[in-house]
């Protein structure tokens, strides 16, 4: 949406009941062909999905008026923040009535619903990156391997990243050693604030970076088996990658991309690699799927069994772009 389209979306009430999405570039997810055919199986073929595009870090103000427009709305459903969590939650917590333990702990909002006249915020990364995560990586891995985890980005999927593994209660499904890396100050410090009042055992380096060189070098230390995970936006919502081409994959490693869609360049690096490191390459797609269907459980009310979202991925990947 334009800024104008904005202004618009949030002057009338909903005569339909709308979910929103607030994003960056919502009109290109797969979620705008998916949404539909989803609510059909659900039996709610009247609720809608509407896109609010922001610019990253947008203006405070402009997340308090969707936060107080949803809140008001009665056909206004609630709705699913990326790109967003950590800013919106700043801007507008004060608006809500409720937030769950991982909004507390995170700071960040990814699901806006209603219950019972409450506004309410939720942090579901936790549960979606431990989801994805599972799906990815065996039981046991990093203490069979010795495997580290390279983390690139500091905002809301990667907090979430952090806080999954902090709380594996079996050491081996604990890395020994936990990289960040971001381009910005305060959102590095936002999760060594997070990590230190949870606190863990994990070794956890925070590396104030923008070079894609330096990074290449940063990757090039971890050891074999290591997980590398792009969780910046870069390939995506931003054109580019962290690292050069000449960047180095850790052998037997695993290549994580957040990202499902765009050029994503990080990925494309890792195929590169494949077979003359062994790497594996992961994309976003299970993430998207389990944050999605996670987020619409909550502000619907409905049980997510795993046979309700087995019969959602289904139909998800009818449409898949």
């Amino acid at each position: 949406m334009t800024e104008i389209a904005f202004q618009k979306a949030l002057q009338k009430p909903k005569l339909a009941p709308t979910f929103y999405f607030i994003g960056v570039t919502t009109g290109k997810s797969s979620i705008m062909k998916v949404f539909p055919l989803w609510m059909k199986e659900l039996g709610r073929p009247d609720i809608v999905i509407e896109g609010i595009n922001c610019k990253i870090h947008d203006d405070p103000q402009v997340y308090c008026r969707i936060v107080a427009f949803i809140k008001a709305d009665p056909n206004s459903l609630g709705g699913l923040v990326t790109t967003h969590k950590i800013d919106l939650y700043a801007a507008s917590h004060n608006l809500f009535d409720y937030f769950d333990r991982y909004t507390q702990i995170t700071g960040e909002i990814s699901c806006i619903s209603k219950n019972e006249g409450r506004l309410e915020g939720h942090a579901k990364d936790p549960i979606t990156a431990g989801l994805s995560m599972d799906a990815i990586v065996s039981k046991g891995y990093f203490g069979r391997t010795g495997a580290e985890v390279l983390i690139m980005g500091a905002g809301g999927s990667s907090v979430a990243t952090m806080l999954h593994l902090m709380d594996k209660p079996d050491p081996s499904d604990r890395p020994r050693r936990v990289v960040i890396v971001n381009r910005s100050l305060p959102n590095l410090e936002h999760m060594r604030e997070m990590v230190v009042a949870h606190g863990t055992d994990i070794e956890v380096s925070y590396v104030h970076n923008q070079d894609p060189v330096k990074n290449d070098e940063i990757m090039s230390r971890l050891p074999d088996y290591s997980i590398v995970i792009n969780a910046t936006g870069m390939g995506k919502d931003t054109p580019g990658s962290p690292f050069t081409h000449a960047g180095l994959f850790p052998r037997h490693g695993i290549a994580w991309e957040f990202n499902y869609r765009g050029e994503l360049d990080f990925m494309h690096q890792a195929l590169a690699q494949g077979e003359s490191r062994q790497v594996k390459v992961e994309d976003g797609w299970v993430y998207f799927l389990h944050g999605w269907t996670q987020v619409i459980a909550q502000v619907l009310h409905i049980d997510l069994t795993p046979e309700l979202f087995e019969r959602l991925d289904v139909l998800a990947s009818t449409v898949r772009r």
